[in-house]
């Protein structure tokens, strides 16, 4: 009894999974049928004022503007944030 206890309140300190994009991306594809692309969740996450990591790979102009998802794909990356307990 007191093991299952420590077990309980252990398991609620765990760190949780890091979720990736792939993961996010992988999530879409498989419940709606369509990829979305990486700047798209980054788009999300950012407009959700979500944490964002350092991009290693990160340019100062962009050589081509940014695009805007759609409502819809912004409804679905939601979900996704919201399948893996971000928002």
């Amino acid at each position: 009894m007191l093991l299952d206890n420590i077990a309980k309140r252990a398991e609620a300190y765990k760190p949780k999974e890091r979720v990736t994009y792939k993961m996010i991306k992988e999530y879409i594809e498989a419940k709606y049928g369509f990829r979305v692309h990486t700047t798209y969740i980054a788009k999300v996450k950012r407009d959700l004022g979500l944490p964002m990591y350092d991009a290693p790979n990160a340019v100062e102009e962009l050589k081509q503007p940014r695009k805007h998802p759609t409502a819809e794909k912004v409804d679905e990356i939601k979900d996704a944030l919201k399948y893996y307990q971000i928002i």
